[in-house]
């Protein structure tokens, strides 16, 4: 068995890692580089690890597109095979890389009329909506710890990851040709959880583990606050809704919008906060939040008594679902507290850029990030306190209150990352750490050696390893 980084190797995106296992070549995840735009679509247009057409398998642990985002492309470049995911995953996906080629459609539309100009010639989006229609013909799904046979001699689980909606650990059980026909167990975390989610259920634990391949994202880092942290976010919003502006919230369309819903609900209902119209100004958000409704089997004990014995979690009747992009333009002329969740979370794409252009500069309005905001991106930018930001190429003034409540996020922090690897039995003799910076990366790998025997490395990009 070989194990090859193909991306989120000293990152948080672009996750792809190439499992080579008697004879057939396994791409788990196929995510989007994220980063800076002229170095993001020279990274995302080829694949320099590996060629389309002799993947045979993808395994795909969420829906995040920085997961998912590269599949429409790995397809139309020759792959044929079959992705396999969660039900939820793949409902997901359908709304989510249909989103993802339109953007790509629209900022190339925009940055070809910049290239004009200056007499260069057009670029091409990486993708299609048509392109991510078909690649979903390839997926097959199935659910939570129900073994399935991917390829000769590897079977795989998918186990509760408990980070967004079909979230999922991948556990791969190989048969060892060369060793007898001994299983193997491999385990790529995904994305981990935290445990307490608003909505979800906490991470399952995975048994008689040998070898881990295993996010990094907040190593050496701790959550200012714990999962649950209703209060603290109601005295925010309460404090920024005094401002008498606009309450910003640039939040991922998928999990973290549906999670601000239901706490939002929970504090209007309660009567700690006082109601305002909210409203989300994002079609894939709205669209994802229709999708949540249809799988309760992911919620936690709360929200699925929630559900069936009061109400939708997510709907109240101050909220307004914005789909139109005339009725988001309307949202500048809104006077009067209110709150704005629009995607997204990094403010490198959607209508949070338009909501942050027009009101960036007024001292009334507050910006409030809901979770991780990467290097090199807007949201990064703002949270890190310039006085002055570029958005669509033009400079704004930071004159808003920026506020920051990390108890919404979807990653486990330094503590419950080895929580979380202390629970999984087994040997663990190999340790790979991905999907971090190498600050992060390289916290964790201390805090591991210091506990566990087996080896650990940090992923280099492009680095193989034998196993």
């Amino acid at each position: 068995m070989r194990l090859k980084f193909c991306g989120a190797a000293g990152t948080t995106t672009g996750s792809q890692h190439l499992l080579e296992i008697n004879g057939t070549r396994i791409l788990l995840d196929c995510g989007l580089y994220q980063g800076r735009r002229d170095d993001s679509y020279e990274v995302n247009c080829k694949f320099p690890h590996f060629d389309p057409r002799e993947i045979d398998v993808v395994i795909l642990s969420h829906a995040h597109i920085d997961h998912s985002g590269n599949l429409p492309n790995l397809c139309k470049q020759g792959f044929t095979g079959n992705i396999y995911s969660t039900f939820a995953t793949r409902d997901l996906c359908q709304i989510m890389l249909a989103d993802s080629a339109h953007i790509q459609e629209q900022d190339t539309e925009y940055l070809n009329k910049d290239r004009a100009k200056d007499g260069l010639p057009p670029v091409k989006p990486l993708y299609m909506k048509e392109d991510a229609e078909r690649c979903l013909r390839q997926f097959v799904t199935m659910n939570y710890e129900r073994p399935m046979p991917v390829a000769d001699g590897v079977t795989v689980t998918f186990y509760d990851a408990g980070h967004i909606l079909g979230a999922a650990q991948v556990l791969l059980e190989i048969v060892d040709r060369e060793d007898g026909g001994k299983k193997k167990r491999f385990l790529f975390s995904g994305d981990i959880g935290r445990g307490g989610n608003e909505i979800l259920r906490d991470p399952a634990v995975v048994r008689d583990v040998d070898y881990v391949l295993m996010e990094s994202t907040y190593g050496g880092r701790e959550h200012e606050l714990p999962t649950g942290a209703t209060d603290e976010f109601g005295d925010l919003l309460n404090a920024a809704l005094a401002r008498r502006g606009k309450v910003m919230i640039p939040a991922f369309a998928v999990e973290r919008t549906q999670a601000l819903l239901y706490i939002i609900h929970q504090l209007f209902r309660t009567g700690k906060v006082q109601p305002v119209p909210v409203y989300v100004d994002s079609p894939l958000a709205v669209n994802a939040t229709e999708i949540f409704r249809i799988h309760p089997e992911c919620f936690n004990e709360t929200v699925y008594k929630f559900l069936f014995e009061e109400s939708d979690p997510f709907i109240f009747p101050d909220l307004h679902l914005i789909r139109a992009v005339d009725d988001s333009k309307k949202l500048n002329q809104v006077e009067g507290p209110c709150v704005i969740i629009s995607a997204s979370g990094m403010c490198e794409a959607g209508r949070i850029r338009h909501h942050l252009k027009n009101g960036l500069d007024d001292p009334r309005n507050t910006v409030l990030f809901v979770g991780y905001c990467a290097d090199n991106t807007l949201g990064r930018a703002i949270r890190d306190g310039r006085p002055e930001v570029n958005i669509f190429g033009k400079p704004v003034k930071v004159r808003a209150q920026i506020e920051t409540i990390d108890s919404f996020s979807g990653h486990a922090d330094h503590s419950e990352l080895l929580d979380w690897f202390h629970k999984i039995t087994g040997p663990k003799k190999n340790v790979w750490l991905v999907h971090g910076e190498p600050e992060r990366a390289n916290a964790l790998r201390a805090a591991l050696a210091n506990e566990h025997d087996g080896a650990i490395d940090v992923a280099v990009l492009g680095e193989s390893f034998e196993i």
